[in-house]
């Protein structure tokens, strides 16, 4: 069980950060982050995120002439903006991460399986980010106001990926936040049968 402390840091005190420090990420921290999430379940070890650190000033520039007018500025100002995508081709990868059956040939031609395993899991990979991004002391701006289109073709051109979301990330401006927003009560989003 994890002490009230450390679930506060991934859930309770944390907040989606809109502005930042201007202090910077490292690529071992981006490492780390990687290391952490990629443990997270994903249906038959799908794990089809594949993501682009927008770190470089050239990068962060090019990815915010991608997004909607409310979130340049921030993409600009994060010191690192992921952009989360997934691979339309993750079942290529099947032989080698659910070895012990065919699992290429469930996906292979079908493409409403492939599309829907595809968002599904890298949400949820998306999600495994945000954690560990958390977890090793970093804060989050998770963001899906974007031109796909544009990002895909900045990004992911020639390749099998497309985007799902991005997220900025760094240490945030905790002076800066909007007032907490609710959240619906376990009896307005949940039911036991």
């Amino acid at each position: 069980m994890l002490t009230d402390t450390a679930l506060a840091t991934l859930f309770q005190d944390a907040r989606t950060h809109n502005v930042w420090l201007d202090k910077p990420v490292s690529d071992q921290q981006l490492d780390q982050i990687y290391e952490l999430m990629k443990w997270g379940p994903t249906s038959a070890n799908c794990s089809p995120a594949r993501i682009v650190f927008a770190k470089s000033d050239a990068a962060r520039e090019k990815l915010a002439a991608c997004m909607s007018s409310g979130n340049a500025d921030k993409t600009r100002q994060a010191p690192v903006t992921a952009i989360i995508g997934m691979d339309m081709e993750f079942y290529e990868k099947l032989p080698q991460l659910f070895p012990h059956t065919d699992a290429r040939s469930w996906f292979a031609g079908n493409q409403k399986a492939i599309e829907a395993t595809a968002f599904r899991n890298s949400s949820l990979q998306g999600a495994y980010f945000i954690i560990a991004a958390r977890a090793i002391g970093l804060d989050c701006g998770p963001m899906s106001g974007f031109n796909e289109d544009k990002v895909n073709a900045a990004f992911f051109a020639g390749t099998s990926v497309k985007v799902n979301f991005v997220c900025s990330i760094g240490y945030g401006d905790r002076n800066k936040l909007f007032p907490r927003s609710p959240r619906l009560t376990f009896v307005e989003a949940c039911s036991i049968l």
